[in-house]
This record gives C-alpha cells, structure tokens and sequence, in this order.
C-alpha cells in the first residue's frame, strides 16, 4: 500500500501551523520532558491511572505535532495514552506514521480527513488508513460552503456519507461524522444533525460525538443515545468552564458522569481527550488522561 502523505485537516478553522515561538517552547520542553530523568515521572503518572481505552486527538498538539511528530507522540505515550486520533500525518507517509506508532506502543483507530479529500482522493486515503491501522476514518468539519443555507443540502450530505461509507465499508473501515454545534442550528424547523443520524446508514455512518460541542448547543447526548443508540462509536472528550468556553477535562461543569454511565448505550468504543485551544498543552492532556481514566474506573 502507498504510504500517501494527507493533508491536515483543521477543526473550528484554526491555523495548524507552529509559530516560531511555540516550536521552541515544544523543542525545549521536549528535550527535558523525554530525557531518561523525567520519564520516570510520567511512567509513574500513567500508572497510578492507566485505562487502555484513553485516547487523544492530536488535534490538541497541532502545534506540537508541527515541530515533530516523533517527539510528540513519543510523549504522549510517556503520559500514558495508548491511542490516538490523527488530524493530519505532518509530512510523514503512512508507513511512517505507522513505524512511529509501533516504537511508542501506540494504535491510532482512527483519523479525520476533509470532505473534500474523501471525495476527491477517497481511494488513497483508504490505502494510508490502512497502512497505518485505523479503523474509523472521520469527516470532522464543513465549511460554510459546504454546510449550505437549506436543510435539503445536509439530505444531499447524507447521501454523500452513504456512498463514501460504502466505500470504506468494501476496504474493512467505517465512517463517521463529528459534529460542531452548526449541526444544531434549525432549519426549515428541522436540526441538520437529526438529518444526519435519520438518513445515514448505520451500517455505513456513525457518529464521532463531541460533547463539548453538543452541549454547547444546548442539547443532552444522553437523549440522542436513547434515539439512536449504537451509533456514536467515538467521542471527543472535552469539558467547559463557566463561560462556556473550552475546559480541561473534570475541571468544567459538564456532567460526564451521567454521561459515560450510558456509554454502553451509545456504542462508544473509544475515548478521545480533546480540547481545541489551550495555554499549557502539557497540563491539559495529563489532566485530560487523569479525567477521562478515572471516568472509566
């Protein structure tokens, strides 16, 4: 299979590129973080709280990821996750990646590619997913040209995603969609989202739920796990503060307690810490592996 570089693929429209700054904060962080005095202490962190089901979206570290894609995952394994969610392979060819992932002890199920990447590349894209093992391959993001202005082009869509998980389906891969809150927006007093779910295939499309979002916009998952359940096979993890701004995990007010007592009933089958702007990247993905371990006993 070709080790085929993809292209990044951004969430919320937010630059992927590290500025010079963060690139040496990342470096100088790095080099004292992973050298063999540190890593004590996050072997002992990833201990005293490990669950193999904890994954993060790199997304998280784009910045990070930018400035060498070695040296991030080599810390985020340090920390103790044991999977994660690409956003973008950062000049790397799927054998890379998966060479990489190896050496860390690391499985990605799953990546986000562009929609319209997956139309337009969806065989090459297939040939890395599984060079490099995932399993889900997410739509993660529409623009505004993509997300139209009538509720019959998110039906449009739902076709769209039913071929395009065909595909995937005949390659051994499933297909899901994340949503933001624009999927919550009425139109034509129906919610896009509920289109979504209604005129998929769930055997061709499942859902990536970010819980952060969808409570954003007002809605309770739990009640979306009781209309559809099965369906939402991954979920970004990500909390919010006071302000209904971005949090770090087990640090805001959403309740993910009743929230992951009905994992089952969703489908979820793995866990992604997420959180798309942070100050200090290091606190938020040990706080965010803390959170979502202790979440899952």
């Amino acid at each position: 299979m070709p080790g085929t570089q993809q292209p990044y693929v951004a969430e919320c429209n937010l630059t992927p590129v590290a500025s010079p700054f963060e690139r040496r904060q990342f470096l100088k962080l790095g080099a004292t973080v992973l050298s063999a005095g540190m890593l004590p202490n996050f072997a002992s962190f990833a201990s005293a709280t490990s669950s193999p089901q904890v994954g993060l979206q790199l997304y998280t570290l784009r910045d990070w990821m930018a400035a060498s894609v070695p040296a991030t995952l080599k810390m985020v394994s340090a920390v103790g996750y044991s999977e994660v969610e690409f956003a973008g392979y950062f000049d790397h060819s799927a054998s890379e990646i998966r060479a990489i992932l190896n050496g860390e002890g690391l499985r990605s199920p799953s990546a986000h590619f562009a929609l319209d990447k997956m139309i337009s590349d969806t065989s090459a894209i297939l040939d890395a997913a599984q060079e490099v093992g995932h399993q889900y391959i997410v739509i993660p993001y529409l623009s505004k040209e993509q997300r139209g202005t009538h509720i019959d082009d998110y039906k449009k869509l739902a076709q769209q995603l039913n071929e395009i998980g065909e595909a995937c389906k005949k390659a051994g891969i499933q297909l899901a969609y994340h949503n933001h809150d624009f999927e919550f927006e009425r139109r034509q007093d129906q919610l896009p989202f509920d289109v979504l779910l209604d005129e998929t295939e769930p055997g061709l499309v499942c859902m990536e739920l970010d819980l952060y979002w969808t409570v954003k916009a007002g809605q309770d998952p739990m009640t979306y796990f009781n209309l559809h359940p099965g369906r939402f096979k991954l979920w970004h993890v990500k909390d919010m503060d006071a302000n209904g701004e971005f949090a770090d995990v087990g640090t805001g007010n959403i309740n993910f307690e009743a929230i992951f007592a009905q994992a089952e009933k969703a489908g979820v089958e793995h866990f992604y810490v997420e959180r798309d702007r942070t100050d200090n990247k290091l606190q938020t993905i040990q706080q965010g592996f803390l959170g979502v371990s202790q979440l899952l006993g």
